[in-house]
């Protein structure tokens, strides 16, 4: 009991609700943020829980005296992984006043881009999304939170290259992805680095919706290459793990993009999946104050936004940093500019967040008018038959590499 006192003290004390006050009046304007997700077709394995993260943050913080005495309303759409329903989601939201938005989609967000930008609406876009909008000078409105897929492949290079010895000249290393937007994302920096580290990079696309590798798997097993880098989702990660088998090419050298979790796993098997390694935004499992807090005050209840299991994922754990940023930005915007809230304020907001880390649920992220990505770190992760062992802390690498490639194509972007 005495336990639980104390991480309920912790949790009460997270800067997720400093700065508000003990209760707010329900009179009081509330902060929304949209959601338009897919919740029916290609992202349904992760939508779900990163809205139920959502929600229950939101339920927190509003049952600790909201931001800055202002309840927080989490507004959750269906746009089906269609870049036209999600524009339509957009512009309805709009127009009830919404101005913050997130599609945890790289299709629907690139679709709905522009028009936030020329609206001059906030467009979160932590973990998905197109690479340059980390360029704070270019996509104004836009704040891909967090290492971007550029980066993210970038620090598996440098993992692949500290494993081989520091040299990667005579190596090989493939990427398997699914060949459209959020797959194809990584190829333009995985090429350069090829050109700059003079490694072979073979590409070995798959079409949607991942279930048909054999004929990748047959060239991976021709070529050889020392690890393979993934930009597979779900399902197709336990495809890969039957070809791998077939295949014999060892599960170790198999690294992944950071959609996989725990579902996944036991899909494949824990044992068969022994070895395998992924690159995490995120830290896993359920040791932090804030979940703890969640399971024993709402869950416990019965009063959970979603099916208990779910906050014991680790999409849940991506989704609470992924929000939890969000409120804080707000808070600061309150904090310094007043209310209303607007637009303006939450961009200056997330422009002021400071070595913020989510009460440790992801690498401390610093915003800046410069760079909307904040942090390029992120962390590589092993299986070890039963959990997750990090190999690594959380770190980046071409940092330089990646902004250069950041600017030569952000240079090229303009709102039509």
């Amino acid at each position: 009991m005495k336990y639980k006192k104390q991480l309920k003290a912790v949790a009460l004390a997270m800067v997720l609700a400093s700065g508000a006050s003990a209760t707010f009046a329900q009179a009081e304007e509330s902060i929304q943020f949209g959601l338009c997700f897919d919740l029916s077709k290609s992202y349904s394995f992760i939508s779900p829980q990163v809205a139920q993260a959502a929600r229950d943050l939101a339920m927190y913080t509003n049952d600790n005296g909201g931001i800055e005495g202002h309840p927080v309303e989490i507004i959750v759409r269906d746009h089906g992984n269609e870049p036209q329903r999600g524009v339509e989601c957009y512009e309805q939201l709009k127009r009830e006043g919404v101005f913050h938005f997130y599609f945890l989609s790289t299709p629907v967000t690139n679709a709905a881009l522009p028009r936030a930008m020329k609206d001059g609406n906030i467009l979160a876009q932590a973990f998905t999304g197109r690479g340059d909008a980390v360029d704070g000078e270019v996509f104004e409105w836009v704040f891909p939170v967090g290492p971007t897929y550029w980066q993210q492949a970038a620090n598996d290079v440098a993992f692949i290259k500290e494993q081989l010895g520091g040299d990667l000249e005579n190596a090989k290393i493939g990427f398997i992805y699914l060949d459209y937007p959020f797959g194809q994302e990584p190829i333009e920096i995985l090429k350069t680095l090829s050109e700059k580290e003079g490694f072979e990079l073979e590409l070995y696309p798959v079409p949607l919706p991942g279930t048909d590798q054999s004929g990748a798997w047959s060239r991976i097993r021709r070529d050889k290459p020392d690890y393979v880098i993934s930009w597979l989702l779900a399902g197709g990660h336990v495809v890969a793990s039957r070809e791998m088998r077939r295949n014999r090419f060892p599960i170790d050298r198999y690294l992944s993009v950071h959609w996989m979790n725990e579902v996944d796993i036991r899909n494949i098997g824990e044992e068969e999946a022994k070895g395998i390694l992924r690159a995490s935004n995120v830290a896993g499992g359920q040791d932090f104050p804030i979940i703890q807090t969640m399971l024993e005050t709402y869950y416990a209840e019965g009063k959970g936004s979603g099916p208990e299991a779910n906050v014991r994922d680790v999409y849940y754990n991506m989704g609470l940093a992924i929000q939890a940023t969000a409120h804080e930005a707000a808070r600061l915007a309150i904090k310094e500019n007043g209310w209303p809230l607007t637009p303006e304020a939450m961009k200056a907001g997330y422009e002021s967040i400071e070595n913020f880390d989510a009460n440790g649920l992801m690498a401390p992220v610093t915003v800046t008018p410069l760079d909307h990505g904040g942090s390029s770190k992120t962390r590589i992760e092993q299986w070890d038959g039963e959990t997750w062992v990090p190999l690594t802390d959380w770190s980046a690498g071409y940092t330089d590499v990646v902004w250069d490639v950041v600017k030569e194509n952000s240079a090229t972007f303009s709102v039509k």
